[in-house]
Formats: structure tokens, C-alpha cells, sequence
């Protein structure tokens, strides 16, 4: 996986948990914090506060979930 495919995945998610992308990608969770550092820094992304739900099952504890969100109307 590259840097511009998790660009793509997110800025057309608008929303993922670190967990859901490591499935996704078939990557390693601190191999993607890596790459999120990136796009957190260049303004594209960032990471939610702990607690913050995902909207999804409601079966996870919302502060073990790290939630990243797209910046919308940033370049990709």
C-alpha cells in the first residue's frame, strides 16, 4: 500500500478507525499511524478525540478506537 491509496480510501470514506484501514490495506497499525503523520501534517487529515464513535456496531469500547476523519476541501 502507498501513501496515496489511504489518501484515496479516506477522502472517499470521510471517516475510518485505525483498525478498519489495517483490514483494509492488510497493513500493520503503526504502519499506518506513520503514514496518517503524514497526511495529519499536511493538513489532509486528522485524528478524531478519544471517545469519539464510529457510527458503526457500537460494539467497541470508543476509547480504544483511534478515528481518523478526510479534511474536506483539501487537494488530494
Amino acid at each position: 500500500m502507498i501513501l496515496s491509496e489511504l489518501t484515496a480510501y479516506l477522502a472517499e470514506q470521510e471517516r475510518a478507525s485505525l483498525i478498519d484501514l489495517s483490514h483494509r490495506f492488510g497493513s500493520d497499525p503503526e504502519a499506518l499511524r506513520g503514514m496518517l503523520a503524514i497526511l495529519e501534517r499536511k493538513g489532509r487529515a486528522r485524528r478524531l478525540p478519544a471517545g469519539t464513535t464510529c457510527g458503526g456496531c457500537s460494539k467497541c469500547d470508543p476509547a480504544s478506537i483511534e478515528i481518523y476523519e478526510w479534511v474536506k476541501n483539501t487537494p488530494r
